[in-house]
Parts: C-alpha cells; structure tokens; sequence
C-alpha cells in the first residue's frame, strides 16, 4: 500500500524551534511520549527534514520520531560566511536530543550528508560521549573512495563555487535529481517545487559552496569513522538505491567489503532518494531490523 505524505505546508506549519549557538533550528517530533524509543532521522545535502515526510507517520506509530533542519538548511538559519562543519551538525543532533530532554539510547536513520553526521555519532558513541541503540544508513558517501560526486557538487566545491551558488537555479536542480532518481521513480514536478522551496528559502544559494565543504572533511575522519562502524555495539543496516550514481551499487559493494557481518539491503531501480523514491520498500527493511532487535535483544550487541 502508498504511503500517505505529508504536504509541505502542513509539514512546516508543525515546526518547532530552538537556538543553536544563537541560530534559529526548526524541529520536528511525533510525541513526546517517554514510553516509545526514540528515532532521530538525519537528512542529506541539500533538501531537509521533509524528506522524510512519507516515512514519519508509519514511523510515529512506533517511535518518538525526531528530525531538524540542520544549520544551513531549510526552514533553519543559514548564516553567511559560517564555516559549516559535519562535526558542528553532530553537536546540533546532540543538542536537540539534550534540548527534548531525550536520555536513553538513541535509533538513527539518515541519508546523504546525514550518514556523515550519523558515523560522527557513532564514533562519539564508542568513545563514550554518545549513546546509539542502532543505524540505519540510506545512500550517502559513506567512503570518500565510492563517492562519485554530481558536476554539480563538483562546481560549488571549486574555486568558482561562490559564484555557481549565486547562480544555482531550480532549473539547475531539476537536471541534477533527474540524473540521481531511477528512471522510473523521478520526482514530480511539484516535489521538484517543494525541494527548491525549501533549498531556496533564507537565500539558500548563497551558502551551497560552504555546506558541501563535508566532502573534504570526510576524507579527513574516514578512517575514525571507519573504525566506529567496524565496532561491535550498534546494530547497523545498509539500505542502498542500487542506480544511484553517487553512491549505489558500488558503494554498497564496498561496505560488504569493510563492515563485519554487512547487513545490507540493495533496491534495484531505485536511485539516490529511496525515502522518496521507495518509502515502502524502506519501511519494510528498516522496521523489519528492529522487529529482529526486539526479537534477538542481544542483536544490539553487535553488529
């Protein structure tokens, strides 16, 4: 059965806020009932938390589900001239948790950019300083050596990416997702609509070239993050959009090769986006890890 989304403007309207560092974060969350686990989703570069809008209330059934904007996306502050960092968005995830007063273990589930935020979680899960009870990771570049970036990622990453930001275009967009969709799985054009609403909002643009700095930074903490991943601890789970370009069948590939025991999923046909692209097929292989956790409680001792 398609799952129900959730209108952009019906999604925005529920937003909440609290300060950054001094910046304004907007906020999602299903309940803040005590007695359901919590779920921190984590969204990619460079939509926002609306990504997840078609997966949030099967989800919700279940957990309390909790999502932001992070600092230079969407409906959140997006400071000119910040040093943007991937680091920086995991203290932003650890402070919403701290500021929703959430203490127990925490589940993940990200995307693109949301990966890189997820493995500085784990990390800072083995060194102590985090708790997770389990990740779930969707197509993202999870090794600098698989990720195949887009000409566009190319061009804001260069030396002339100022410029290119200020002239990134919805048009620009629309190209860009049609090569990273599958082809029988694109966006529509009012999704198309609603992505650039979103990148666009606060003069987005203007600040592309400083957010896709994650791309060096990445290389720099690879073998860490490498490190947390091959830990034991923290169920992990792999779901891939085998078409994708950036980070598909390859990249999946070459976790088989690196993690211990890979538990993976690959969907053929589908592309860079399988929470929009396949929201079902992503439910189904997300809820049916936990459903083995809660079978298998020593599960959550390893990977």
């Amino acid at each position: 059965m398609a799952l129900a989304g959730i209108a952009l403007s019906d999604w925005r309207s529920q937003a909440q806020h609290f300060s950054f560092k001094g910046h304004t974060i907007a906020y999602w969350q299903s309940s803040n009932d005590l007695g359901l686990e919590p779920l921190l989703l984590i969204h990619g570069f460079p939509t926002a938390s609306w990504d997840w809008h078609y997966l949030w209330q099967p989800l919700a059934q279940r957990f309390r589900v909790i999502a932001c904007d992070m600092l230079g996306f969407g409906d959140s502050a997006k400071p000119r001239g910040h040093a943007y960092s991937l680091l920086e968005q995991a203290d932003l995830q650890q402070a919403l948790l701290a500021h929703l007063q959430v203490s127990q273990p925490v589940h993940i589930l990200a995307h693109d950019y949301g990966d890189s935020v997820a493995q500085e979680l784990l990390a800072r899960h083995v060194a102590g300083s985090c708790a997770l009870a389990s990740c779930v990771f969707l197509n993202g570049g999870l090794f600098p050596e698989t990720h195949h970036p887009v000409l566009v990622q190319k061009l804001l990453l260069s030396p002339l990416g100022a410029l290119f930001g200020k002239l990134f275009s919805k048009s620009a967009l629309d190209k860009s997702f049609a090569r990273i969709f599958g082809a029988n799985t694109q966006p529509t054009a009012a999704e198309l609509d609603d992505f650039w609403t979103l990148i666009s909002q606060n003069d987005g643009p203007n600040i592309m070239h400083r957010l896709i700095r994650y791309m060096p930074e990445r290389k720099v903490h690879r073998d860490l993050w490498l490190a947390a991943m091959q830990a034991p601890g923290v169920p992990l789970r792999l779901i891939d959009g085998a078409v994708d370009p950036i980070s598909g069948e390859h990249m999946l590939n070459r976790y088989r090769q690196l993690i211990p025991d890979a538990d993976t999923v690959l969907l053929p046909s589908i592309g860079h986006y399988p929470q929009t692209e396949a929201p079902e097929q992503v439910l189904e292989h997300f809820l049916a890890l936990h459903d083995r956790l809660e079978e298998n409680p020593r599960r959550a001792f390893a990977n």
